[in-house]
């Protein structure tokens, strides 16, 4: 009986160890400057018209998570940023769409659509960078 109640009372505890993490994998609302920052700062953002296609997947995963993230910042107060949010999806989209994760040369409709990603990515970070850090 004893151990019975010592696991009820343990089995309690279990709840109140701290809040529960947050999901991994997409950024806080006020992470966004920080990660988009981070994404700027990449040669597949910097030249885009040089880069090839492939080497760019991993810089197209990251960029894939910001719409999402910019809408929550966005929180229905500021619809410019959900339309640049909208633009970057389309971009990341086009990408995908094109299979260009598997292209190896630059050049074509993966090299457009890594200079969209990379102007769509210019477009959101001006709208955010214009807005303080929400709270």
């Amino acid at each position: 009986m004893g151990g019975a109640l010592l696991v009820l009372v343990l089995s309690g505890c279990g709840n109140e160890a701290g809040p529960t993490p947050k999901q991994g994998g997409e950024p806080g609302p006020d992470a966004l400057p920080t990660k988009l920052d981070a994404l700027t700062a990449d040669q597949c953002y910097a030249s885009p018209r040089t880069q090839l296609p492939k080497g760019c997947e991993k810089y197209v995963t990251e960029v894939a998570n910001v719409p999402g993230t910019a809408r929550k910042r966005a929180d229905d107060r500021d619809p410019q940023l959900v339309t640049e949010a909208d633009k970057l999806d389309t971009a990341v989209k086009a990408f995908r769409s094109a299979g260009c994760t598997t292209v190896p040369d630059a050049g074509g409709p993966c090299t457009q659509a890594l200079v969209d990603v990379a102007a769509a990515l210019s477009g959101l970070k001006k709208q955010v960078d214009a807005r303080p850090t929400t709270g």
